[in-house]
C-alpha cells in the first residue's frame, strides 16, 4: 500500500461498528466543529447515530432519496472549511455502489470505511487522515480491524478517554495494549503474502475485481428485461453487485435453485432484498463464471 512513515498500522478488536464510535470518540468529542458525513448505503447511514453521541454532524449529501443508487459528484459536495473531518464509505455492501475516486476534500482530514474494497485496489493513503476495515471481508476472517491513522491527526484528541477507546495507548504498545485477536492477525499477514506472491499486487488484484464484475454486469446490462441492476452505471461497486428479479417469487426461486448448485450467500441484505453477489478477493473466477451460467439458464427458463 505504500503507507508513508508518519502513518501508523494498528490491529485492534470490536470490527467497524466499534470504529463508528471510536472515530467521533478521537475527533469530534468536546470540540465546537461539526463533522462532515456522506451517506451512500446502509453503512454510512448506521456510522451517524454513534457520531451524533459525541458532537455535531454535518450530512452534507445523503442519497436516501434515490434510494442508494449512486454516489455523488465532486461538485455536489459542500463541505465545512472547518469540519474536524470528512467520513464516508468508500463501497456500501448493501447497495453496491463505489466511489471511483476519492473526493477532494481540500485540507479537511478525510477519514474513510474501506471495509469491503480494502487492498482490493492500489489507494493513495496520503489522501487520508483515517482509513478502517475489518478483516473478514478482503483481508481475513473476523475478530481484527486495521485502521491506518495519521501522526498530525493524532494531536487534538481529548484527555481522558477511556483507555481502550483511545487511539494513542495503542500506537504507543504497537497493537498490544491489550492480548490482541492474534489468530486473525495471522490471517491477515497469510492474505497479505498471498496478494504479493500469488496474485502478483494490488494492481492486479484490481484487474481481477474489474474483469469480476464486469462479466455479470455485461449479463445485467443485456437483459435488462428480465435482471435489473441497482446501482447507477458509474458508481457501481467492482466488489458487490445488487440487482433484482420481475418478482419476489422469483427471487426465491432464484435463491433456492443456487443454493442446489452450490451457489450460497446470493440473497440480498434485509434492508433491500433482491439478490447480492459479493466478490471480496479470494473468489476465483470459476466463482463468476458458474454464476453467469447459472443466470442465463434461469433466465432461459423463467422468462
Amino acid at each position: 500500500m505504500n503507507i508513508p512513515d508518519n502513518y501508523h498500522v494498528l490491529f485492534l478488536q470490536g470490527g467497524e461498528s466499534l470504529q463508528f464510535s471510536m472515530i467521533p470518540i478521537n475527533f469530534l468529542r468536546g470540540r465546537n466543529r461539526p463533522a462532515n458525513y456522506i451517506v451512500t448505503g446502509y453503512w454510512s447511514k448506521k456510522a451517524i447515530t454513534d457520531a451524533r453521541r459525541e458532537g455535531q454532524v454535518n450530512i452534507i449529501w445523503d442519497g436516501s432519496d434515490e434510494g442508494f443508487t449512486r454516489v455523488p459528484k465532486q461538485d455536489e459536495l459542500q463541505f465545512d472549511s472547518e469540519a474536524a473531518y470528512v467520513y464516508y464509505t468508500t463501497n456500501e455492501t448493501v447497495e453496491g455502489i463505489q466511489f471511483p475516486t476519492i473526493p477532494d476534500v481540500g485540507d479537511i482530514p478525510l477519514v474513510c470505511d474501506m471495509c469491503s474494497d480494502f487492498i482490493t485496489k492500489p489507494v493513495d493513503v496520503t489522501k487520508y487522515a483515517l482509513i478502517s476495515a475489518h478483516g473478514q471481508k478482503n483481508a481475513g476472517i473476523a475478530g481484527v480491524s486495521i485502521i491506518i491513522i495519521r501522526d498530525d491527526f493524532l494531536k487534538d484528541i481529548p484527555d481522558n478517554i477511556h483507555t481502550m477507546l483511545d487511539y494513542r495507548p495503542h500506537i504507543e504498545k504497537r497493537s498490544i495494549y491489550n492480548t490482541p485477536p492474534v489468530f486473525a492477525v495471522y490471517t491477515v499477514m497469510l492474505m497479505t503474502r498471498w496478494l504479493i506472491e500469488d496474485i502478483g499486487g494490488l494492481e492486479n488484484m484490481d484487474k481481477l475485481a474489474r474483469q469480476r464484475s464486469a462479466i455479470i454486469y455485461e449479463l445485467l446490462d443485456k437483459n435488462e428485461g428480465f435482471y435489473k441492476s441497482h446501482a447507477k452505471p458509474d458508481s457501481r461497486s467492482l466488489i458487490n453487485i445488487v440487482f433484482k428479479l420481475p418478482t419476489a417469487e422469483l427471487t426465491q426461486k432464484f435463491i433456492a435453485e443456487c443454493a442446489e448448485e452450490g451457489l450460497i450467500g446470493l440473497q440480498g441484505h434485509r434492508s433491500l432484498g433482491g439478490i447480492r453477489a459479493s466478490f471480496f478477493n479470494p473468489m476465483p473466477m470459476e466463482g463468476v463464471h458458474a454464476l453467469r451460467d447459472f443466470m442465463m439458464r434461469f433466465q432461459n427458463k423463467y422468462h
